[in-house]
């Protein structure tokens, strides 16, 4: 008796790091990006958030109001290819544009919260696109992030009831480390982390940093680092995308372990123009099989130079 009790106690201590193990991603399937120009407009699409069945929230951080867009997205139910997509409408809260990044959806409000670059602010918004008059109290830290490099990601993972946010490059003085900053439904701050960013590879990117951030459940995190090139001719230019994801169960304050689960190229050249800066990610619906879908939207700048595309891309993963 007294060795199965020993048997169960180290058991037990080590129960936490074999669940960890168990949790381990497994990406199925990548799809190919995919365009809708009948359906979506030219845009800059920055942030995406499901709303149920075919429907998602989009936010433009160029768009001409403050709010958001409705898309309707169909997946297919076995691959989760997209069948097709669609602009809805835009749902305006009746003031200007405060360079919306990021935006997420709580089921138990049915309010949205979207991030603002501009201000660095995350307000509340009903589901018509007026602000509620509530927000996120934003420790006093974020007030040194750097210019355009403000709160660009947010998620909110309805299991643990907790936002997740992070400005897309490191604050003031903290080098390439970023603060990973939880909300609870209270909106008052709640755990945060140190996440480290990746060095560049490119000598002088023209974009780099976290731009979109998922929440998994079971205290899991996927985090988008994209890092952006772009020559003078265009020809050479690229995009290139790392999924992460950390686990937010540990010690507050300390740095985060993070593990790849996939990354990928876009780019400009003789032969291809799929050149895609994705901005935004979000959980869709689970397939018949019950793996789940990951669906990214990028920001073509309004197709700029005629050249980019409003892509959509969807993984599926377990």
């Amino acid at each position: 008796m007294i060795r199965h009790a020993k048997w169960i106690m180290i058991v037990a201590a080590f129960w936490p790091l074999l669940s960890f193990s168990q949790q381990t991603m497994e990406v199925l399937k990548v799809h190919k990006q995919q365009k809708f120009p009948d359906g979506i407009p030219a845009g800059n699409y920055s942030g995406i958030a499901w709303l149920g069945d075919d429907r998602y929230a989009v936010v433009s951080d160029k768009s001409e109001d403050d709010g958001f867009f409705v898309f309707r997205i169909e997946l297919d139910s076995v691959t989760g290819r997209i069948l097709s997509a669609e602009n809805e409408g835009f749902r305006s809260a009746g003031k200007k544009n405060r360079d919306v990044e990021g935006i997420a959806y709580v089921a138990e409000t049915r309010t949205l919260f979207i991030s603002g670059e501009k201000d660095n602010a995350i307000r509340e918004y009903a589901l018509d696109g007026q602000h509620t008059g509530r927000w996120l109290e934003v420790p006093q830290v974020f007030k040194k992030a750097k210019g355009n490099l403000g709160f660009e990601a947010l998620t909110y993972d309805a299991e643990r009831k907790l936002f997740w946010t992070t400005t897309e490059g490191a604050l003031e003085g903290e080098g390439s480390q970023l603060r990973l900053q939880s909300f609870g439904l209270d909106r008052k701050p709640a755990r945060q982390f140190l996440y480290q960013m990746d060095e560049p590879q490119a000598s002088n990117p023209l974009v780099m940093g976290v731009s979109s951030l998922c929440a998994l459940g079971n205290d899991r995190l996927l985090v988008l680092e994209r890092e952006a090139k772009v020559t003078k001719l265009k020809i050479g230019s690229w995009v290139h995308c790392k999924l992460y994801v950390v686990h937010t169960a540990g010690e507050e304050g300390t740095l985060l372990d993070k593990e790849l689960l996939m990354e990928f190229r876009t780019k400009i050249n003789l032969t291809r123009r799929n050149f895609a800066n994705y901005e935004g990610m979000c959980l869709g619906p689970r397939l018949a099989d019950g793996s789940r879908t990951l669906l990214m939207i990028a920001d073509s700048q309004d197709q700029h130079g005629g050249i980019l595309r409003d892509w959509l891309k969807v993984v599926v993963f377990r």
